[in-house]
């Protein structure tokens, strides 16, 4: 079933990407319990006392999924890999927004999120460091700042990992750990 359901998708991707609107309406079920399983992954990390709603980043994903044009999709791998880095953008936004307000921001400009999530001061600086912290990784090594957003932020498994960046299981073990390590020092050191 399985092995179905990834073929279906794919197929559904491609004949929307071609421009067939009905495709969308067959694609959404199969896409949804799957994008907010990636979501409520990264939430599941939440302090106790502040919550950030599942369904919330998963319909702002999905909006700005189906509002990207001109995009060619290869399969499912690739759809759910650009869900992350737009999993990524809606927290690191909203993050953002939250801290800045915090420190009277004046006018913060709102993401969708503003009222689904809480999120603590700390927290905030957190995923904000973390996306400043990546972003230097993906200078140095693109590949590791892609395992990490895709591990992190929407919660792929090692294996959904390597089958979206086709390589092995044992490369993204490898390095998602130096990934790991690396991060751990330059967020501990940047302090």
């Amino acid at each position: 079933m399985v092995q179905k359901s990834t073929h279906e998708v794919t197929q559904l991707l491609i004949e929307w990407s071609n421009g067939d609107k009905a495709a969308l309406d067959k694609l959404m079920p199969l896409i949804y319990d799957e994008l907010r399983r990636l979501a409520h992954h990264y939430m599941s990390r939440e302090q106790p006392g502040h919550t950030l709603q599942t369904t919330a980043v998963v319909n702002e994903a999905y909006l700005r999924l189906v509002n990207r044009k001109h995009v060619h999709w290869q399969n499912r791998a690739h759809f759910f890999a650009i869900a992350a880095t737009l999993m990524r953008s809606i927290l690191v936004d909203h993050a953002r927004s939250h801290a800045s307000a915090k420190r009277g921001g004046g006018d913060v400009r709102k993401v969708a999120l503003d009222e689904a999530m809480i999120i603590s001061e700390e927290r905030a600086a957190e995923v904000v460091a973390l996306d400043e912290a990546l972003g230097q990784l993906a200078e140095i090594d693109p590949r590791q700042s892609r395992i990490v957003e895709m591990r992190f932020f929407a919660g792929l498994t090692i294996e959904e990992t390597a089958e979206v960046l086709s390589l092995s299981p044992a490369t993204i073990k490898r390095e998602w750990s130096t990934a790991k390590a690396w991060l751990f020092h330059e967020m501990n050191n940047s302090k």
